[in-house]
């Protein structure tokens, strides 16, 4: 049975918690008021009855060796969510918590740390993605039986303002493509009319391609993580066939032409050989020619893969066509991304409400026989 024992010591009055774990095993805690002793037993059995007690010793870990446990866990994600992963450990989570035991990581200290993120001026992008990782291992704290809860749970955490998304005209996309050096002006148009991220078009193969039938099959991704390419799945780690417009499907046949077009060969690559790397392809050829077309200085690799989309629904392309050529999870995705690009959608409701008022008003509505008898009578003099 749980009681509270009062001590004095060299002057000095305690109040000695003595209670049995789930075990049956006896122990003690001993604290300096009465009142701590009492609310502490009062949540240590509340959280026994429940089945959700932990030992106090446990909690004694440092997040840091705990973190590295749970880091060591996340080998299955895709290479450039583990770095990212990592950057946010070494940069933002270990510097202020990895010595601190994970009884003492408290609501209020999780709250005081976000906030010294906001003040550092931490974006809110990286301050959420920060958040999140705290997260997960405090998470992974509980399922092994060192904390009763998890302190970061129902963080409010910043407010993340989107970057507007640049797209161009089919007019912009081909000057674009002009302009870049040869032989990636096809590359350009293959990302700005599938919707392709560069990572999806850098490790796909020529076995993939369908160009008769003008279809591509998306399978996996090549990923560059701390100067080297990572290989694996696409980012929803699900496989999907785009379409290929005719006039794309001609150049990248005549593109293969004089290139290596055995099944397993990569369709693109860097001009002295290699797989295709984004960051210096970005740097030495996209960009200069982005300046050379006169398009917006800072525009993206990435917002190819935006035009792409905004030009299929400009051609009325629906919801979930859009979605699969993306390879987004869920329509809700793509509707929360390029739902604006639909303004036709709202014109055609608009006309169509216009037509019920229209018939509502040429009609009137007379009940006879009783409610579920309904017969629609004119209008005098109609």
């Amino acid at each position: 049975m749980a009681s509270i024992e009062k001590r004095t010591r060299n002057g000095r009055v305690s109040y000695s918690v003595r209670y049995r774990d789930p075990t049956g095993h006896s122990r003690r805690k001993v604290f300096d008021r009465k009142v701590d002793a009492a609310r502490w037993l009062a949540e240590n059995e509340a959280t026994r009855n429940r089945g959700a007690w932990v030992d106090p010793a446990a909690g004694r870990d440092r997040l840091g060796e705990w973190a590295e446990r749970w880091f060591s866990s996340t080998v299955a994600l895709r290479p450039g969510t583990r770095r990212t992963y990592r950057l946010l450990l070494d940069n933002q989570i270990l510097p202020h918590f990895g010595g601190a035991p994970l009884a003492l990581i408290d609501p209020l200290a999780v709250h005081e740390w976000q906030a010294g993120l906001v003040a550092a001026g931490l974006s809110p992008s990286r301050i959420r993605n920060a958040a999140q990782v705290l997260g997960q291992i405090l998470d992974a704290a509980v399922s092994g039986g060192r904390l009763h809860r998890n302190s970061a749970q129902g963080l409010r955490r910043p407010r993340i303002v989107e970057r507007e998304m640049t797209f161009l005209s089919a007019a912009e996309l081909e000057r674009l493509a002009s302009q870049i050096t040869d032989p990636y002006g096809v590359l350009v148009r293959f990302l700005g009319w599938t919707g392709l991220r560069i990572g999806e078009a850098a490790a796909l193969r020529v076995g993939r391609l369908d160009l008769l039938g003008r279809r591509v099959e998306v399978v996996e991704a090549a990923t560059e993580v701390n100067g080297r390419l990572a290989w694996g799945p696409t980012k929803t780690g699900e496989r999907r066939t785009v379409p290929l417009p005719r006039f794309l499907a001609e150049q990248v046949g005549a593109y293969l032409a004089d290139r290596p077009h055995s099944p397993d060969a990569l369709v693109f690559g860097m001009p002295q050989g290699g797989p295709l790397r984004a960051s210096k392809w970005g740097e030495r050829y996209f960009r200069p020619a982005v300046a050379a077309a006169g398009l917006p200085e800072g525009l993206r690799v990435h917002d190819l893969r935006h035009t792409a989309a905004s030009l299929a629904i400009r051609e009325n392309a629906s919801v979930k066509i859009v979605q699969a050529m993306l390879g987004h999870r869920s329509a809700t995705q793509t509707l929360d991304r390029y739902g604006h690009l639909y303004p036709s959608d709202l014109d055609t409701l608009a006309e169509r409400l216009d037509q019920a008022h229209a018939a509502a008003t040429a009609a009137e509505v007379w009940p006879q026989g009783g409610p579920e008898v309904v017969q629609l009578r004119k209008r005098p003099g109609q």
